[in-house]
C-alpha cells in the first residue's frame, strides 16, 4: 500500500508545489515527538491537506477538528485529549489555551501504536463531539469499494465541503489514492466556468436546493453525490426533471462516507431509495434496524478503540426486491403519538411539498395526554404564510395524527454546513418558545 507522502509525487492538485513544501515542515515537526497527538485545524485548506498526509503517514494520533468551534465545542475536546500539537488558529482555542486549559502532560496515559490513527469529529449538532478512530487502512477501503462499485481508474473529485468533515475529506482521499484529478472550491462564490465534465462532486440537499439555478452546470457533471441529510421528493423530481445525475447515498463517518449509493442512470429511471450496498460492505436488517459490516468500518469512538465486527446505527430501513435499500427514519426519532409511529422524513416532505415553507424540522416533545406531540419549526415563504394555512393544504397530504399540533416560525432553521440539524439550538429554541408562551 503506497504511503500518504509518496502519493504526492503523482497529486494532480494545483497547490501541489506548495503541499509538498509544507508536508515537509511538518514532517520535521512530528519526527521530534514519538506518537505525538495532533488537532489540525487549520482555515487554509493547502496547510490542512499538507497537515493531514504528513500526519498519516508517521505513528501519531490525529484529529481533524471544526476552526469555526466554539469554546463549548473546543472544551468537549479537551475533556477527551490534550494535544501535543496544534496545527491551524481558532480564537476561542487560543482563548482557551491562554486561560490555562490545556496543559499538555507528557506522561499522560495514551495508546501507543504503529501506525497513525485518524479521529474524524462526528456528534457535534446533538450537542456533544465524538471522534470516530479511523485508520490509513479504512480510509482506503472505502475508496476501493468506491472504485470498483463506479467501475473507475481514476477518481476526480470537485469538492466544496469542508476537509475536516468525512463528506469532504474523503473526495480528496479518493482522488488522491486513485491519481485522480482535486479540485477545491467555496460553494458559495463557485467558479461556474470550471468544465466539470467527469467529475464526482458531493452535496447535502439544502445546498442542492440552492444550486438549482445552475442546473445546466450542475448535469455537466458525471455524478452528483447527495447524502448528509435526507432529501425530500420535491428536490429529488425536480433534479429528475433537469437531468440532474443525482446519486443518493447512505453512509456516515463511522463508516468513513457511503456504503451505499444509487447510481445516476437509476435514479433518472425514477427509481428510488440509496441504491445498493458497496461492495467493501455489508448491510443486514432485523426488524427494520440495519447493522453493518464494512472493511471501511471505524475501530471505536475515541478513547475506546478496538476493531469493530458489526455496527447498528441508529436509522431503520428496508430492502426491496431489487436489493436497493431504503431508509425510513431514526429509530430516536421517532414519534409515538397515542400508539401511532410518526417519522419525522415523511411529515417534513409532506409540509415541503406545500411549497410553503423554505425549511423545516419536524420532532416530538412530551405530551401528557399523547405520550408525545408533534411539532414543526419553520421558515415560511414569505409573511403572509401561517400555520392555519400549511395546515389546510396538509389535509390532503397526511393523515390527521401525522400533521403538526404545534408549529414555531423562525427566519432560519439552525443547520451545519453539512445540512444536519443543530439540535442543541433546537432545544434552545424550544426552552424559549416554552417560556414565551406560559
Amino acid at each position: 500500500m503506497e504511503q500518504p507522502l509518496s502519493l504526492l509525487a503523482t497529486f494532480d492538485f494545483v497547490e501541489r508545489q506548495r503541499v509538498r513544501e509544507i508536508a515537509e515542515s511538518r514532517y520535521r515537526e512530528l519526527s521530534e515527538y514519538k506518537t505525538p497527538i495532533v488537532f489540525l485545524c487549520d482555515r487554509d485548506p493547502i496547510q490542512f491537506i499538507a497537515g493531514f498526509i504528513t500526519a498519516c503517514s508517521v505513528p501519531c494520533q490525529v484529529f481533524l477538528c471544526n476552526p469555526d468551534w466554539g469554546e463549548t465545542e473546543w472544551s468537549q475536546v479537551f475533556e477527551q485529549v490534550q494535544p501535543t500539537l496544534i496545527w491551524g488558529d481558532s480564537s476561542p482555542l487560543k482563548s482557551l489555551i491562554l486561560r490555562g486549559v490545556r496543559r499538555h502532560d507528557p506522561s499522560q496515559t495514551q495508546r501507543e501504536t504503529a501506525y497513525p490513527l485518524i479521529m474524524i469529529p462526528t456528534g457535534g449538532t446533538s450537542g456533544k463531539i465524538r471522534f470516530a478512530v479511523h485508520t490509513w487502512e479504512t480510509l482506503t477501503a472505502s475508496v476501493q469499494g468506491f472504485r470498483q462499485y463506479f467501475a473507475l481508474n481514476h477518481i476526480n473529485s470537485f469538492c466544496i465541503l469542508p476537509l475536516y468533515h468525512v463528506s469532504g475529506l474523503m473526495q480528496l482521499i479518493r482522488s488522491l489514492l486513485t491519481h485522480g484529478t482535486f479540485t477545491l472550491q467555496s460553494w458559495k462564490n463557485l467558479d461556474l466556468e470550471f468544465d466539470p465534465q467527469n467529475f464526482f462532486i458531493s452535496l447535502v440537499p439544502t445546498q442542492l436546493q440552492h444550486l438549482m439555478i445552475h442546473a445546466d452546470w450542475l448535469a455537466k457533471f458525471s455524478t452528483i453525490l447527495l447524502g448528509g441529510a435526507p432529501a425530500w421528493s420535491d428536490l429529488l423530481a425536480a433534479a429528475r426533471s433537469k437531468n440532474l445525475p443525482i446519486a443518493p447515498t447512505y453512509g456516515m463517518t463511522e463508516t468513513a462516507s457511503q456504503i451505499a449509493t444509487l447510481k445516476p442512470a437509476d435514479f433518472l429511471k425514477g427509481v428510488r431509495g440509496c441504491g445498493q450496498v458497496l461492495p467493501h460492505a455489508e448491510i443486514t436488517i432485523e426488524q427494520q434496524k440495519l447493522k453493518i459490516r464494512s472493511t471501511s468500518l471505524m475501530l471505536g469512538y475515541y478513547p475506546h478503540f478496538d476493531a469493530l465486527e458489526t455496527f447498528e446505527p441508529d436509522d431503520l430501513g428496508y430492502f426491496d426486491p431489487q436489493n436497493y435499500l431504503h431508509l425510513i427514519g431514526r429509530d430516536s426519532h421517532k414519534i409515538i403519538s397515542g400508539g401511532e409511529n410518526i417519522f419525522p422524513a415523511e411529515v417534513e416532505s409532506a409540509i415541503r411539498s406545500t411549497h410553503l415553507v423554505q425549511d423545516i424540522h419536524v420532532l416530538g416533545i412530551p405530551d401528557k395526554i399523547w405520550g408525545q406531540s408533534v411539532i414543526a419549526i419553520y421558515v415560511p415563504c414569505d409573511e403572509t404564510i401561517t400555520s392555519e394555512k400549511i395546515k389546510t393544504v396538509l389535509k390532503s397530504h397526511l393523515t390527521p395524527f401525522k400533521i403538526p399540533k404545534h408549529w414555531i416560525a423562525v427566519d432560519q432553521v439552525p443547520r451545519s454546513l453539512q445540512g444536519k440539524i443543530q439540535h442543541d439550538r433546537i432545544k434552545q429554541m424550544l426552552d424559549f418558545h416554552k417560556r414565551y408562551d406560559s
